[in-house]
């Protein structure tokens, strides 16, 4: 079994800022180095600033010209950092968090562990 290995934990989530229902999380993502996981945040604002309101489209163009260098030295320095824009009703916040992955056991092997059988997906409606 490998070490344990530093990098970066990455989350999207929404919430309706009019609504009191708590924030859905829409994507994640596993990083290994500080420019993975900031290159994650910055494709997805560039991804979707074209759809973002003037309000929005300026913070996220404000983050990619000049927030982006500061989160990148935060997570140099292992510090999360969080990214957010709202649009309209919507707040869009990218989380970033340094952790440290773990190898899991017996996944070189082609059977997965008799643990794995004993979760079952939730159905979707």
């Amino acid at each position: 079994m490998g070490m344990p290995q530093r990098g970066y934990w990455c989350e999207c989530w929404t919430e309706d800022v009019t609504d009191e229902e708590p924030p859905e999380l829409r994507a994640c993502f596993d990083a290994y180095s500080a420019p993975q996981a900031d290159r994650w945040v910055a494709v997805a604002l560039r991804t979707i600033s074209p759809a973002l309101d003037a309000d929005a489209s300026d913070e996220a163009w404000g983050w990619l010209y000049e927030g982006r260098i500061q989160t990148r030295r935060a997570l140099l320095r292992m510090q999360p950092c969080t990214v957010s824009v709202t649009h309209a009703d919507t707040r869009i916040t990218w989380t970033i968090r340094p952790v440290l992955f773990l190898p899991l056991a017996h996944r070189q092997a082609i059977e997965l562990p008799a643990c794995a059988y004993d979760f079952k997906p939730q159905q979707t409606y």
